[in-house]
């Protein structure tokens, strides 16, 4: 591996108000475990790390798009996602096959999750809650982003899930504001990007307006709290730093021709905002 590579996946799992977040990884400077939940964030060096599509093994432990099996300190449990939702095609597009900074890919926009979690000695029940996963790969993380996830919508009567990343990329010298962003909603994908001609009519840490085309996808933004630290990335070494909320509150509304099809609200969304949230 490349002494500036990195790569890792993020497992996240909502049972009502308790969000548990587990981002298995490598780096140059080690393997670790890093864990976010609902009280804080933690981190665990590992000895050794074996990765196969997206199967990881590290320590004890195993994660999957079947399930995970985690044995850390505090940490023990085992969990299975069914009915797995992933994109119909690579995220990144054409940016797959280009050099980039880092990559983005989604594993599933969500699953079922069944199993226990028994965190500090308390037990968390998993059963009947909904997953989300992706993963990140290559030098560094962006030096400002903002990236938002959420499948967890209370009473809203269809399935509904979210992803939005946008995100200053350096490209061959020069640089732009990139962006990512898919809603699945009614059993269909409706995916706004950058190789795709979207529109970036405002974006701020607080509020995202993209056009693409006759659609329209908005974003309102509100996280409750300053969110726990995790370890990122930066030109292969996990020397930065950043802050994930697990309690923001979202606002999503879809529309087409100015007909709306889509406006549901989430207090449980999970969010970054690095550099202001400007790309």
């Amino acid at each position: 591996m490349s002494d500036r590579y990195f790569e890792g996946w993020y497992y996240k799992q909502r049972a009502g108000d308790y969000m548990l977040a587990l981002i298995p990884g490598r780096a140059a400077d080690g393997a670790f475990v890093q864990l976010i939940d609902s009280s804080g964030t933690r981190n665990f060096p590992m000895p050794d790390f074996y990765a196969s599509g997206d199967t990881v093994r590290t320590g004890d432990c195993l994660f999957s798009p079947r399930g995970i099996r985690v044995s850390l300190p505090g940490v023990e449990g085992a969990l299975r996602y069914e009915g797995l939702t992933p994109l119909r095609s690579d995220i990144m597009g054409p940016f797959a096959h280009l050099p980039m900074q880092c990559r983005h890919g989604v594993v599933s926009m969500s699953h079922r999750v069944s199993g226990r979690m028994v965190v500090d000695g308390v037990p968390h029940d998993f059963d009947g809650a909904t997953g989300y996963c992706e993963k990140d790969s290559g030098r560094s993380f962006p030096r400002s982003y903002l990236w938002l996830q959420c499948n967890d919508f209370g009473g809203f009567p269809s399935p509904l899930s979210v992803m939005a990343a946008l995100a200053h990329i350096p490209f061959l010298g020069f640089s732009f504001t990139g962006c990512l962003a898919v809603v699945m909603f009614g059993g269909q994908e409706y995916r706004f990007a950058t190789y795709r001609g979207v529109r970036i009519l405002d974006y701020t840490s607080r509020h995202v307006l993209l056009r693409q085309g006759a659609w329209t996808l908005e974003f309102d933004l509100s996280p409750l709290s300053a969110g726990g630290e995790l370890c990122a990335p930066s030109l292969g070494r996990m020397s930065g730093r950043i802050r994930e909320s697990c309690d923001a509150r979202l606002r999503v509304r879809l529309s087409s021709r100015g007909s709306l099809l889509l406006d549901a609200l989430s207090p449980r969304a999970t969010c970054e905002v690095v550099g202001g949230g400007k790309g």
